[in-house]
């Protein structure tokens, strides 16, 4: 008897080139639009409607069953809701990475578990590993699109019940298996944004959300006031365009540029500096909390790399575990510094060991 997935379908090409896959390749396929944002903001329509239709236009092609999992309000609290809460605290966080850990991997699995699937499966390019003890989440084929950086807080459970059926392929790939099977959207434009949120700027999207008040900017040197920011949240450490010093866009007087370097939430001031070593910038150690490990400390601490950002380079690090469910990652040379709120995620080969978020 044929098993049975749920495929997370989105409306763009990847999530239905992998309904058709798994068609293709005997499942019984069932494609779930997760409806998690509806809300239009001043200026921009949110485009679920859109992806919806899109959606379901392919599930028709394909002939497979299809229906909408309305997760709208547990979005707003489990993404959203912390999302807002970080920024408040002064941190850049990564909306996609709770998203997965929290409303794809978590509530789709458990309600696509609950209606009898065997499988879930999704359009990320990556790949899972299930013959050792436990499933390993491996980087897709195509280096450029692997998105292991956005999933490494899946669970165990789930991971062993997902199906990344086009993490063997390249875009260019699954845009021509699209064409070549008639789907419409094989060259939909890719959505870009807050996770589902769409097309929709951070700082647009904050303001909506957050109570935001200028304040000064002003040179960590000499606490001279160089300029007015719209709102610190609205900063990362390590910036350099948008500021607006004095009237000219990130120069005074002798055109050196200034970086942020440092956030006073509290006080509401961002400060700057000319000196691209201040030591706020660079380090050679970053401290992670809410820690996820799948391998064990012997084997994460030689040979691991971290990634920084999506796509950002591996580099190669030293884990250092605590009981406590933290860790620190030593780095042989300074690096500069990701913004606090963001991920860390450890890599061994091809194998995404996990990671944890930068304090």
């Amino acid at each position: 008897m044929a098993k049975t997935v749920f495929v997370g379908m989105s409306g763009g090409v990847d999530s239905s080139v992998s309904a058709l896959l798994l068609k293709e390749q005997g499942y019984k396929v069932v494609g779930i639009y997760m409806k998690n944002w509806s809300k239009d903001l001043p200026g921009m329509k949110c485009p679920w409607a859109e992806d919806l239709a899109d959606a379901k236009r392919v599930a028709v092609k394909l002939g497979i069953d299809f229906e909408v999992f309305d997760f709208e309000k547990a979005y707003r609290e489990k993404v959203v809701e912390y999302m807002l809460a970080e920024f408040k605290k002064g941190n850049t966080p990564n909306p996609d990475v709770m998203c997965n850990q929290e409303i794809k991997f978590k509530l789709f699995y458990e309600e696509a578990m609950k209606r009898g699937a065997d499988f879930i499966a999704t359009g990320h390019y990556a790949r899972v590993e299930t013959s050792s003890e436990v499933p390993l989440l491996m980087r897709a084929i195509d280096e450029n699109k692997d998105q292991t950086y956005f999933l490494y807080r899946i669970s165990d459970e789930a991971l062993t019940h997902t199906l990344f059926p086009i993490g063997e392929m390249t875009k260019p790939e699954v845009k021509k298996l699209a064409a070549e099977n008639g789907l419409h959207n094989a060259y939909k434009k890719e959505s870009m944004g807050v996770c589902f949120v769409g097309e929709v700027g951070m700082k647009d999207f904050l303001k909506e959300y957050i109570d935001i008040e200028p304040g000064e900017i002003r040179e960590i040197e000499s606490e001279k006031v160089l300029g007015y920011h719209e709102g610190a949240v609205f900063y990362t450490i390590g910036q350099r365009h948008g500021l607006y010093l004095n009237g000219v866009a990130g120069e005074v007087n002798d055109g050196l540029p200034y970086y942020v370097v440092k956030k006073d939430i509290e006080n509401n001031v961002v400060y700057v500096s000319k000196n691209l070593n201040d030591e706020h910038i660079w380090t050679d150690i970053l401290e992670l909390k809410d820690v996820i490990l799948r391998m064990s400390p012997a084997v994460t601490s030689e040979g691991a790399f971290a990634r920084l950002r999506h796509r950002a380079p591996l580099i190669p690090v030293r884990i250092i575990l605590r009981e406590d469910g933290t860790a620190a990652l030593k780095f042989e040379n300074k690096i500069k510094r990701p913004a606090s709120g963001q991920s860390a995620v450890i890599y061994g080969g091809e194998i995404c060991l996990g990671g944890g978020i930068i304090v």
